[in-house]
C-alpha cells in the first residue's frame, strides 16, 4: 500500500485579517506531496497550499479571500521552488532485482549446459 504525505516546503507569517476573527496572525503553507511504497519514493509535481488563523484556527479558503491575502498568496506563490519530480528505488527493490537476474541467469546457465 502506498503512503502519501504531505510534506511543507515554505511557511509564511502574514498580517491580514482573518475574515473569521480579524486577527492578524494568518500562516501559509505550501505542501508537496510524496508517494511512499516498500519498493520506491516518490515526489510528485503537485504542490498544495493552506492559510490558517493563528488565533481561531479557521482554514480560510479561497471564496473568504481578500484582495490583500490574494496579493501576499501570488507573491509567495511564485516564490515558492519545489522539490523536482522524482523517484527513488528502495534497497528492497534492488535486492529482489538481483534475486531475479539471478534466476534468470542460473536457468539459462542450465539450459545452455542441458541440465534442464
Amino acid at each position: 500500500m502506498a503512503k502519501e504525505k504531505q510534506i511543507a516546503i515554505k511557511e509564511a507569517e502574514i498580517t491580514n485579517n482573518c475574515p473569521e476573527c480579524f486577527n492578524q496572525e494568518l500562516k501559509l503553507t505550501f505542501y508537496q506531496k510524496h508517494t511512499y511504497n516498500p519498493f520506491y519514493h516518490r515526489t510528485t509535481d503537485q504542490v498544495t497550499h493552506e492559510i490558517k488563523c493563528k488565533k481561531c484556527f479557521s482554514i480560510i479558503y479561497p471564496v473568504n479571500w481578500t484582495d490583500d491575502i490574494e496579493r501576499v498568496f501570488d507573491y509567495y506563490n511564485k516564490l515558492v521552488t519545489p522539490d523536482r519530480k522524482s523517484v527513488r528505488f528502495t534497497t528492497l527493490f534492488f535486492i529482489i532485482l538481483i534475486v531475479l537476474l539471478a534466476l534468470a541467469g542460473t536457468g539459462i546457465y542450465m539450459r545452455l549446459e542441458g541440465l534442464i
